[in-house]
């Protein structure tokens, strides 16, 4: 009985699609991508070598030549499969380093690709695998390819178990489901030889693999062409997983907000894929091999491994020098604030957490330069490792109520001395030290325990003005901040004037700030909050009040006593300008019946200056840095002669 080819056909079909697929997906990049379509490759070979070999079998050939190359040709390519699929499952968990220092097992996956290597060469003398003079028929030794692909196929199982937190689910599955149906291939057409399915059903394995492993959408952005957020993400643990050592060059276009108000979404992804492009073209004449990436909002990264990583440092300068060059974009000549940090990692970013922090916002934190700079002249450890474990801080600091008041005394001009004070947040941790106020409200605010912090703050507050000391201090209010998200918090009113009931606090002794961000908002919560405590007696500030938030009619909808002017005004109090826009708004605000704390005074000709300007108050280190309770008592007696 002849061999029927018609599940060959069907293959040779279906690998044509998958290949178009392949080219049409973009799905040519990087190693893992370049072994399937290798992989693609060989099966259209083998399929086309099988369809020659059975069909010159079928025929009776009398040509030897051409019935030993059609099934020669057919062995080596089919053979190959499964090493390639190794190599291919290798490639997806990024072990290429492991495997190079693992000479041992180097050799234990070479030696039975080289015996089926021997085996078909010393066939043309021996017939070992298969001979054709009397039409084709299986040699002694055939069955060495199969216990070799079955060897293939063991290792491969061990292999995606070991690393299978570089899988998720989906891929598992993917993987997993090709291994019975390449067994069950196997085993049909060597008993059943006449069936030809191993080659379809090799096909539709590569299908499989298609759908559940090489996504696409999952990793390749539609605008840039270069892989997404996603498949950095999944590289960058992989490579920290394996210690893998790699150098990192992080793009941060720094203006890229200002362009998107400026010219537009449509014209900025342009810049965008022009910029992809431009990264594209200086790493293939560099020869970098680079792993390429868009995150999002003009953040790049380009990874390079191996002897490539001694050229990153001449990558990322070529890069910066194109980059920092003028761009036509719709008539218009843009000009791009490149931000480019050189990551050698492990060495200089020990995890990616932390890189992952760093990298965000670099380009906030640093002035730009127009040069390109490394990792470990700006990264400091402590505070992203503060950063990385600001939640756990924070509820290690809930658990042992931990957090401290500190007080900043506040001068009133009119009266010559103390008579307020702005509550604050302090945390020193006993690991980590002393906690930034800044970081902590941010993360808190992330994590939702802000809620619990505020609320802390707040009695403690109650506390301590209820207490015997403070009413000898002659003080008339405690100001206390409010966060944006305590400010919105429907309960807000309730949970604090419970805690003023608790310890008999008159509201005029309480004074609440909230910043130009949260005055920003016009939410409906907000406003009933703000109405609720304005009708019970609290009276409220306006903090920060100069920073670019503010919206005057908002400002002015707000049940507002108090606007603290930002400290930026007295730093630029040399500036003419600003100190005739300066008066101009003392004036405008206090014919609005409304008082005035200036912040940040640091010197006596800033405190003179201001008091001149007739400002209500003055805060600032000129005075008194925020203190700690037991210390403020001590400073505010001191300076008002209390005994």
């Amino acid at each position: 009985m002849g061999k029927n080819i018609s599940f060959d056909v069907a293959a040779l079909v279906l690998l044509a699609i998958l290949l178009c697929s392949c080219y049409a997906r973009k799905m040519t990049s990087g190693i893992s991508n370049r072994i399937f379509l290798i992989i693609t490759y060989i099966s259209i070979a083998a399929t086309v070598f099988d369809i020659a070999a059975v069909t010159l079998d079928n025929a009776h050939s009398a040509n030897t030549i051409a019935l030993y190359t059609a099934h020669s040709g057919y062995i080596v390519t089919h053979y190959l499969s499964a090493p390639l699929h190794l190599l291919f499952v290798i490639s997806l968990t990024d072990t290429w380093h492991k495997l190079h220092k693992n000479k041992g097992f180097i050799v234990v996956l070479l030696v039975p690709f080289l015996a089926v290597m021997y085996a078909i060469a010393a066939n043309a003398a021996n017939q070992c695998l298969f001979s054709v003079e009397n039409g084709y028929a299986r040699g002694p030794w055939f069955g060495l390819m199969y216990v070799t692909t079955l060897f293939y196929i063991v290792i491969d199982v061990v292999y995606v178990i070991h690393y299978r937190r570089f899988f998720s689910p989906g891929k598992i599955v993917a993987i997993a489901t090709v291994i019975p149906v390449g067994l069950a291939a196997m085993v049909v057409q060597m008993l059943f030889p006449h069936l030809l399915v191993e080659m379809f059903c090799g096909a539709l394995c590569l299908l499989i693999i298609s759908i559940g492993v090489q996504r696409p959408e999952d990793y390749i952005d539609s605008f840039t062409q270069l892989m997404k957020y996603s498949a950095y993400v999944d590289d960058m643990k992989r490579a920290y997983g394996n210690r893998k050592k790699v150098t990192v060059i992080m793009l941060n276009i720094g203006n890229y907000l200002s362009l998107l108000q400026m010219i537009g979404f449509d014209a900025v992804t342009g810049l965008l894929q022009d910029i992809a492009q431009r990264i594209r073209e200086i790493d293939h004449l560099m020869k970098g091999e680079g792993d390429l990436y868009y995150l999002d909002n003009g953040r790049y990264r380009m990874v390079y491994y191996w002897k490539n990583r001694d050229k990153a440092e001449k990558i990322a300068q070529a890069l910066n020098e194109e980059l920092k060059r003028q761009t036509a974009l719709n008539g218009m000549e843009i000009s791009l604030e490149p931000f480019i940090v050189v990551a050698k990692c492990p060495e200089e970013v020990e995890n990616f957490k932390m890189l992952s922090f760093f990298g965000t916002d670099f380009h906030k934190k640093y002035q730009y330069t127009g040069n390109v700079m490394r990792a470990d002249d700006l990264y400091n450890k402590q505070q992203l490792d503060i950063q990385k474990n600001i939640d756990a801080i924070i509820e290690r600091a809930i658990a042992e109520q931990s957090f401290q008041v500190y007080y900043q005394p506040i001068y009133s001009v009119a009266q010559r001395r103390f008579m307020s004070a702005e509550a604050l947040i302090r945390l020193n941790d006993p690991q980590h030290g002393f906690i930034s106020p800044e970081a902590l409200i941010v993360a808190a605010e992330q994590n939702g325990t802000i809620h619990q912090i505020g609320a802390f703050v707040f009695e403690k507050v109650c506390q301590f003005i209820a207490g015997e000391e403070f009413a000898k201090l002659g003080l008339d209010y405690i100001e206390v901040n409010l966060s944006v998200s305590q400010i919105m918090n429907s309960n807000l009113p309730e949970v604090y004037l419970a805690i003023m009931d608790k310890y008999h606090v008159s509201p005029d002794k309480i004074n609440l700030e909230i910043t130009e961000t949260a005055a920003a908002h016009s939410q409906k919560v907000m406003t009933e909050n703000l109405d609720k405590l304005t009708k019970a007696g609290i009276s409220f500030s306006l903090d920060d009040y100069g920073t670019g938030y503010s919206n005057i009619k908002r400002v002015i909808q707000l049940p507002l006593k108090i606007i603290k002017l930002d400290k930026s005004f007295a730093d630029e109090r040399n500036n003419p300008k600003m100190w005739i826009f300066l008066s101009n708004t003392v004036k405008m605000l206090k014919d609005m019946n409304m008082e005035i704390v200036v912040e940040g005074v640091e010197t006596e000709e800033m405190a003179s200056a201001f008091s001149d300007m007739n400002c209500d108050f003055i805060q600032g280190y000129f005075f008194s840095k925020p203190i700690p309770q037991n210390d403020f008592v001590e400073f505010i007696k001191k300076n008002a002669n209390i005994a």
